[in-house]
């Protein structure tokens, strides 16, 4: 039986991930902390690991007495307090563990890793907007972004170094679908009559349902080649209000107040969240990086070879994607 090893698993896409291994008859080891929710991780065959992967001595002793073929690294951050708690866990933590992995010596068949279209920020802003490419150069503008992408770097270094580690990196833009929280917030939003977005220039937005990302996260597995980087969206452009209007309709068409805001209003609210944030220790989505991601304008992005040398197939379209999120909203009485 195939072992593999998914970090992150109680998170929104990692959780989807070891549903989709333990489907296919994997034998499945879920990787979180121990003040981590099992509320999506309920089946009886999943096996719990505790990994440190903010000290990497202590990861290493970890993952010694283990041998898992596939490793699937789903873990991170997406908004932090601090500029530095991104690097330390996104980036710092995805070094720790690619470097305890190659300390074990184990006979790792894939290693994948998931990363963000955000890495490469806001490039071909000038209209006709043109699809972000791989040949592009990285100018990520978040914090986030900057972690991710330094994350990507080591990996690449490592196979400069000739290290054998057979990593795949896939590049989500905007991930939605079921106990998915970011997203959640517009659709309250909506649910309570507000729809609110900002900017006048034309914004070129993509998403992708989660089970399409599982979807390239198994054929990464399967068949990815070493050192690989691929884009994945569902394959269509949307402009800015076509997620709310798929929101408001599947809400039941009710009454919606659209509140449309400058730019620089919305880096006003933004540096106050962040502001007030930090004085309560809370983490908000109000924040700088918030601001530089509504900002940006252009999120197209070429899937073509994750299409032609994955066998990517997005299935699930917005709109369809929307009615599924909206209908577990729901049934688990989020709306």
């Amino acid at each position: 039986m195939e072992k593999i090893l998914v970090t992150g698993a109680s998170g929104f896409i990692g959780s989807f991930i070891v549903e989709e291994a333990i489907r296919r008859g994997m034998e499945v080891w879920a990787a979180m902390r121990s003040t981590s929710s099992k509320a999506f991780l309920q089946d009886e065959r999943i096996h719990f690991i505790q990994l440190d992967l903010s000290d990497e001595e202590r990861l290493t002793a970890q993952l010694q007495q283990h041998a898992f073929d596939y490793v699937v690294h789903a873990a991170g951050v997406t908004k932090c307090l601090h500029k530095d708690d991104f690097y330390r866990v996104n980036t710092l933590g995805t070094q720790h563990l690619v470097n305890a992995i190659l300390a074990s010596h184990m006979p790792l068949r894939r290693f994948v890793y998931l990363s963000s279209l955000s890495v490469y920020g806001p490039i071909r802003e000038r209209q006709p907007y043109q699809e972000i490419r791989e040949s592009d150069t990285p100018r990520p503008n978040t914090a986030y972004g900057k972690s991710k992408l330094a994350a990507e770097q080591y990996l690449d270094s490592l196979a400069a170094q000739g290290h054998n580690l057979p990593y795949v990196i896939l590049r989500p833009t905007g991930v939605y679908g079921p106990r998915e929280r970011d997203y959640f917030m517009m659709a309250k939003s909506i649910s309570q009559h507000v729809d609110f977005s900002v900017g006048y220039r034309r914004q070129d937005i993509t998403f992708v349902y989660v089970s399409d990302v599982v979807q390239a996260v198994f054929l990464a597995l399967a068949h990815g080649k070493t050192g690989s980087k691929y884009f994945l969206s569902d394959g269509e452009v949307y402009q800015s209000r076509a997620f709310s209007d798929y929101l408001r309709h599947e809400l039941g068409d009710q009454w919606l107040l659209r509140i449309k805001a400058p730019i620089w209003l919305l880096r006003v609210v933004t540096f106050c969240g962040e502001y007030w944030g930090r004085l309560t220790g809370k983490v908000t989505a109000l924040n700088n990086d918030k601001y530089h991601i509504m900002r940006q304008r252009n999120w197209r992005c070429d899937i073509s070879p994750a299409i032609n040398l994955l066998g990517y197939r997005p299935e699930v379209t917005l709109e369809e994607g929307v009615r599924r999120t909206v209908a577990w909203y729901k049934a688990n009485q989020w709306i």
